[in-house]
């Protein structure tokens, strides 16, 4: 039986197979449906210069606006692909589970990304699980309405394909970091995490509010290979962690490591 998307009863909208309600809140998709009169509405500015105003137009209207907490499942990887999400407030993570039963994060998507095109262009399930890292807010259009919405609107067409292609492209360059050593990936993703730092006393100094079980999800090793690197990190002082500040002794040597 498939699950009504339009209710006039304040109950949260669920997005998942029948057989699934019965888990835990926590491990599906439920956005709450806004009352009448709701301001959520998506704009020019998070969604792209290449739409026109009418088809901004056209996907609020399509379009059903939700919430959810931190640390909440979106959908899960082999779910039925019912639609695709557009994240317009807070971060979420795209990940899936290896074959060693290991948890991979491939993005971490910000405001204005796309969530579930792939496979519901496909028609395919979910190809990962999103889950939320902060409170956010999503626009959820329904498959049949998207491909039709992409069908009739060459600049929504044009929009999606370019969500489209910066996926496959990080895919693409996840796949060819995994043949990197993990010191390489580990730097490589310690300069990422400087961008929004500062330099005190010739130290970068950024904020870095993960575990090294979270990092080595991010960069697919184990925690004992990240805890080792970062020791050998610390070792030629050249970074390391101490407690949620991340501390670069030496710029040019990170960099070095990234690029070896």
């Amino acid at each position: 039986m498939s699950t009504a998307l339009i209710t006039l009863e304040p109950r949260p909208l669920d997005f998942r197979p029948e057989i699934d309600r019965g888990a835990k809140g926590s491990a599906g998709c439920r956005l709450p449906l806004p009352g009448q009169g709701s301001s959520d509405k998506l704009t020019g500015n998070i969604l792209s210069s290449i739409l026109s105003d009418p088809s901004i137009q056209l996907i609020n209207q399509i379009a059903h606006f939700g919430r959810q907490p931190g640390h909440t499942i979106i959908f899960h990887e082999g779910e039925k692909a019912r639609g695709v999400y557009i994240l317009y407030v807070g971060r979420a993570n795209v990940l899936t589970t290896t074959i060693e039963g290991k948890t991979l994060i491939l993005k971490t998507a910000v405001p204005g990304d796309v969530l579930g095109v792939t496979s519901v262009i496909a028609g395919t399930s979910y190809g990962f699980t999103a889950e939320t890292i902060e409170p956010c807010r999503f626009a959820f259009i329904a498959r049949e309405h998207f491909l039709k919405f992409v069908k009739e609107h060459s600049d929504g067409c044009l929009y999606f394909a370019h969500h489209l292609s910066r996926d496959c492209h990080s895919a693409y360059q996840m796949i060819r970091s995994m043949c990197n050593p993990v010191s390489k990936r580990l730097a490589r993703f310690l300069i990422s995490c400087c961008a929004n730092g500062y330099v005190t006393e010739g130290i970068v100094r950024a904020k870095l509010v993960l575990t090294h079980e979270a990092i080595a999800q991010h960069i697919g090793c184990s925690r004992e290979t990240v805890s080792r690197t970062f020791s050998d990190f610390k070792r030629k002082r050249v970074a390391e962690l101490v407690g949620t500040t991340l501390l670069v002794h030496d710029r040019a040597a990170l960099e070095s490591l990234s690029a070896s």
